[in-house]
């Protein structure tokens, strides 16, 4: 059994989408990188008496998905990458948490494009505060890297010098507020 962090109580403690983000980054024709975003809706995470009785839950919503270029953004949304029409939902859901050192790992099933893979979330708790609002907040910082094929995420166009347009490694980074319930 681990101990729970310093601050962070058992009970349901509520995503405020409004102030966690889940960004993504991703290597462009192999010479820079394309950062963006998407929205999550909404999560929770429930603490038991210890971390391994913990859970999360999130979800997000590709239709979203915003990287400062609409039309690459169109392009991410049609059939060709997200296919939000037909895939509307993103989830995670744990399946254990350890801890690694001074860092905590979230275990757990994310689903994208409908594809379902076990991924492991290196966490880092960043400590409660009361807001202004009298609401108790525990922030999380989480980051892993996927490979977009494995959601059979495929689509790319080849470069004359010799390479791919996009890169299927994605690195995917969570800034989490949640409040108490």
């Amino acid at each position: 059994m681990t101990a729970l962090p310093t601050g962070l109580t058992a009970g349901t403690w509520n995503l405020d989408p409004t102030h966690t983000d889940a960004s993504f980054t991703v290597r462009h024709a192999g010479i820079s990188k394309v950062r963006g975003t998407v929205a999550v809706t909404s999560g929770a995470l429930t603490v038991g008496e210890d971390l391994e009785s913990s859970a999360v839950s999130v979800t997000l919503d590709p239709s979203t998905v915003t990287t400062g270029d609409a039309n690459r953004d169109g392009h991410l949304k049609s059939g060709d990458f997200f296919d939000v029409e037909t895939f509307g939902e993103w989830t995670f859901v744990s399946t254990a948490i350890r801890t690694d050192g001074d860092k905590h790992v979230v275990v757990g099933d994310l689903t994208i494009h409908g594809v379902t893979r076990e991924v492991e979330l290196e966490t880092e708790f960043n400590g409660t505060a009361v807001d202004p609002f009298g609401n108790t907040r525990a922030g999380f910082e989480a980051t892993v890297t996927i490979s977009r094929k494995d959601f059979g995420l495929t689509w790319n166009a080849a470069l004359e010098a010799g390479g791919v347009l996009v890169a299927d490694k994605v690195r995917i980074d969570l800034d989490v507020s949640a409040i108490k319930a």
